[in-house]
C-alpha cells in the first residue's frame, strides 16, 4: 500500500479550484477591516463564491481568469444578527454585506465544544446528576444536539439555542454512550453562554454494564457483547499497484479512463464533484450532498425533539476525518486536503479530508460459447472519492464510484455509536430495541438528498419518468406474458414531484434535448433508485414541515445557483417550509431546460442487538447509469485480465 505523498501541481486558474488557506484569511481580514468587525463576529462558513454555471462552462485556460470570491456566512453575537457576505479575493474588497433576518446559522465549532462546559457548571444540572448518584461531573458527556422546532418558544429571532443531551463514562475515555442520562433534557442560549431551562423528568437508573469496543476495556469482565481477545484466523490481504494508478491528478482535476471530473470540498456539503464528464462529454456539472436529515421515533422527552439536519445545522465538511492510509482506505491513494475555517476566520487545514482509489469490482462482462468453450471476461474497475465525517455519535462514509461501464453510484455508509436511551431494569422500551439490560436504541430514520445539476451532452435536459406495466390482455397480448414501458415527461417544477415505485420498476431517465443516439433516441443518464423508505413521522408533526424536501423522493427544478440546499439554507431553529417545497413555487418550465434533479433516499433503523457497541456498516444509495449514452457496450475495449489471476 502506497500513498502519494508528493504535492499537486495546483492549477490556480480554475474557476472552480477551493480555496486556499490563504484565500480564507485573507477573505475574513478584508470583512473585518472594511466592515469594522469586533471578537463578537464569528465566521460560520467562508467557501468559494462560485461563478455562475455558464461562466463557468464558457472559460477555457486560454481565457483570462474569472473572478475569485469567498463567499461568507457570519454571525455577530453582540447583535444577534446573521450576515452573508461576498469578498473579492481578486480586489480585496467586500462586494455584498447583507443582514439575514429571522435565521439561525449552523452550530459553530467553538459552540459544539463550550456547550459540555456550560452544562457541567449548571447547579441545576448537577443536582439531577446528583440524584441519579453522579458526584464526579468530569465523567459526564455532553452532546450539543440542536434545538429542532418544538413551538414559538424556538423563534430563531429571539434566541439562539441547543437542547444537548447527557450521557455518563464509567472511567475516563470509557464508551459514555453505554450509560445515557434518560429523562434529563437542558436547553442553553449559546450567545449567553448559559443554561436557560433544565428539565428533570425522572430518574432512570444508569444501565449497568458497560459496553465497549476500545482496549484496555474491550476484553473486561461483564462487557456487552462478550469478547475475549482478538480473532488470529484471519489472514493478510494485499492491494498493489506495481505500476501505479491509473489516474492523474492535476490541482483538483482528476482524469481516468475515459473519465474527468474536479474534486471541490466545501465546510457545508464537504466532498462535491464538478464538471463530470466521459470521453470529453459532458453528464454531471455539480453534484453534492443537499442535505441530511435524522428523525427519531420516540415520543420520550429525551427524544421527542431529535430530528437533525447533520448539515445545515451542523456541517459535514468541517467534521471530516482525516483518512489515514490502510484503515479508511486502502490500495494505491491520492489524498485531497480540506480546508475550512475557526470561528476567529482563520484557515483550518483537515489532512486527507478526501480519500481516492481504485478498486477491483468484479466481472464488467462475461460470456462462455458453451458449443467451442471458448471463454471472454474482463474485470470492472472502480474510481473510489470518499470523505467519512463524525457527526456526535455516528459516523457517515460518503463514496462517489465512477465505473469502467460508464456508471456513477453514491452511496453513504453508515457506522458508529447508535444515540442510545435507558428505560428501568425489566422494561422493554416501546419504541425502540434492547441492546442491553436497561439499554435501547430508539428507532430512527436516517434521509440523504443530493442535489445533480445536470448536464447531459449539455445544459439542454429533459426529465422522462419511465414505468413498466403489463399490457392489456387481447390480441396484441393473447398469452398474457407481454409488458412495456411507459414515459411521462416532467415538463414543469408542479409535476416533477415523483415518488419510488418498485411495483412498476420506475426510474427517471435524464435526456439530452439536443443530442441523439446511433439507434435516433436522445443520448441519456438513467437515475436508478436503490433502497429506500417514507417518513415514518405524521404529516401533523410539529416538527414535519421543516423537511419538506422528505415527501417525494425525486424532485426536479430549473437550474439556480441560489438553490443549493433541500431545506433551505437556515434548517436551524426553524419551523419549515423552506427549500424544496418554497423552490417548485414558481412552477418553472423544465423540458428542454438546464435542470437540477434532487433524489432523496432513506435509511430506515429499527436498531439491533448487533448495531451495539459499535455499528457495523450499512449502507444505502442511487445510481447513474448510461441509458442510450453510448451506442454499445463502453467497456469491450476493457484488457483480458492477465493469466495469474487465477492462484493455488
Amino acid at each position: 500500500m502506497t500513498a502519494v505523498e508528493e504535492p499537486t501541481v495546483a492549477t490556480s486558474a480554475h474557476p472552480l479550484e477551493p480555496l486556499t488557506a490563504d484565500e480564507i484569511g485573507t477573505a475574513a481580514a478584508v470583512l473585518r477591516e472594511e466592515q469594522d468587525l469586533t471578537d463578537s463576529a464569528r465566521f460560520v462558513f467562508v467557501t468559494l463564491h462560485e461563478p455562475p454555471k455558464s461562466a463557468v462552462l464558457g472559460w477555457t485556460p486560454d481565457a483570462a481568469p474569472l473572478p475569485r470570491e469567498a463567499h461568507v456566512v457570519l454571525y455577530d453575537r453582540a447583535t444577534r444578527t446573521t450576515y452573508e457576505a461576498v469578498v473579492s479575493l481578486t480586489d480585496r474588497t467586500v462586494l455584498s454585506w447583507t443582514p439575514v433576518d429571522g435565521v439561525q446559522p449552523p452550530i459553530m465549532a467553538e459552540e459544539f465544544t463550550s456547550c459540555e462546559a456550560i452544562v457541567q457548571a449548571d447547579p441545576r444540572w448537577q443536582e439531577a446528576m446528583r440524584r441519579r448518584g453522579i458526584q464526579d461531573f468530569s465523567l459526564a458527556m455532553i452532546d450539543p444536539w440542536a434545538s429542532s422546532w418544538t413551538g414559538p418558544e424556538d423563534d430563531p429571532s429571539a434566541r439562539r439555542i441547543a437542547r444537548p443531551l447527557t450521557w455518563v463514562r464509567s472511567a475516563p475515555g470509557e464508551h459514555g454512550y453505554a450509560r445515557p442520562v434518560e429523562g434529563l433534557v437542558v436547553v442553553v442560549d449559546l450567545d449567553a453562554g448559559e443554561v436557560v431551562d433544565v428539565a428533570d423528568h425522572g430518574v432512570v437508573p444508569l444501565p449497568a454494564r458497560p459496553g465497549n469496543y476500545e482496549e484496555p476495556w474491550l476484553f473486561e469482565p461483564g462487557n456487552v457483547p462478550a469478547v475475549e481477545a482478538h480473532r488470529t484466523d484471519v489472514a493478510p490481504i494485499s492491494i498493489t499497484q506495481p505500476d501505479g494508478p491509473s489516474f492523474t491528478v492535476e490541482g483538483h482535476a482528476v482524469s481516468w479512463l475515459g473519465w474527468r471530473l474536479r474534486i471541490g470540498f466545501t465546510p457545508r456539503e464537504g466532498l462535491v464533484l464538478h464538471e463530470v464528464g466521459y470521453a470529453g462529454r459532458p453528464i454531471v456539472y455539480r453534484a453534492s450532498l443537499a442535505e441530511m436529515y435524522v428523525p427519531y421515533g420516540d415520543p420520550a422527552p429525551t427524544h421527542r425533539f431529535k430530528n437533525v439536519f447533520d448539515q445545515g445545522e451542523y456541517g459535514v465538511g468541517w467534521l471530516a476525518n482525516p483518512l489515514t492510509l490502510g484503515c479508511d482506505c486502502v490500495g494505491h491513494i491520492h489524498y485531497f486536503d480540506g480546508v475550512v475555517n475557526d470561528n476567529d476566520g482563520a484557515p483550518v487545514t483537515i489532512p486527507n479530508a478526501v480519500c481516492m482509489h481504485e478498486e477491483d469490482a468484479g466481472i464488467a462482462w462475461k460470456h462462455t460459447d458453451f458449443r467451442t468453450g471458448a471463454v471472454q471476461v474482463r474485470r470492472r474497475r472502480r474510481l473510489v472519492i470518499s470523505t467519512i465525517v463524525t457527526v456526535g455519535n455516528y459516523e457517515y462514509g460518503y463514496f462517489w464510484y465512477l465505473y469502467t461501464d460508464g456508471t456513477i453510484e453514491y452511496e453513504v455508509k453508515l457506522t458508529g455509536v447508535i444515540s442510545t436511551g435507558a428505560v428501568a431494569p425489566g422494561e422493554v422500551p416501546a419504541h425502540g430495541t434492547l441492546v442491553a439490560p436497561g439499554l435501547y436504541g430508539p428507532h430512527h430514520q436516517h434521509f440523504f438528498c443530493v442535489r445533480l445539476d445536470m448536464t447531459v451532452d449539455g445544459t439542454a435536459n429533459t426529465v422522462v419518468e419511465v414505468d413498466s406495466a403489463p399490457s392489456p390482455p387481447g390480441p396484441a397480448n393473447p398469452h398474457g406474458n407481454a409488458w412495456q414501458t411507459h414515459r411521462t415527461v416532467l415538463a414543469g417544477e408542479s409535476v416533477a414531484q415523483r415518488d419510488v415505485d418498485a411495483s412498476r420498476a420506475r426510474y427517471w431517465k435524464i435526456e439530452s434535448a439536443e443530442r441523439t443516439s446511433a439507434l435516433g433516441a436522445p443520448t441519456a443518464y438513467a437515475l436508478m433508485p436503490g433502497a429506500n423508505v417514507p417518513p415514518m413521522y405524521s404529516a401533523d408533526a410539529v416538527f414535519a414541515p421543516r423537511a419538506g424536501f422528505t415527501r417525494h423522493q425525486l424532485w426536479v427544478t430549473a437550474a439556480d445557483d441560489t438553490q443549493r440546499y433541500a431545506a433551505g439554507d437556515y434548517p436551524n431553529q426553524h419551523p419549515g417550509g423552506q427549500g424544496l417545497p418554497a423552490y417548485i413555487a414558481g412552477d418553472r418550465p423544465l423540458e428542454g431546460q438546464d435542470v437540477v434533479v434532487w433524489y432523496t433516499f432513506g435509511a430506515h433503523h429499527v436498531v439491533r442487538p448487533e448495531d451495539w457497541p459499535v455499528m457495523p456498516v450499512s449502507t444505502v444509495g442511487f445510481m447513474l447509469r448510461p441509458s442510450g449514452f453510448f451506442d454499445g457496450n463502453p467497456s469491450l475495449d476493457l484488457p483480458p485480465s492477465a493469466p495469474h489471476c487465477h492462484t493455488t
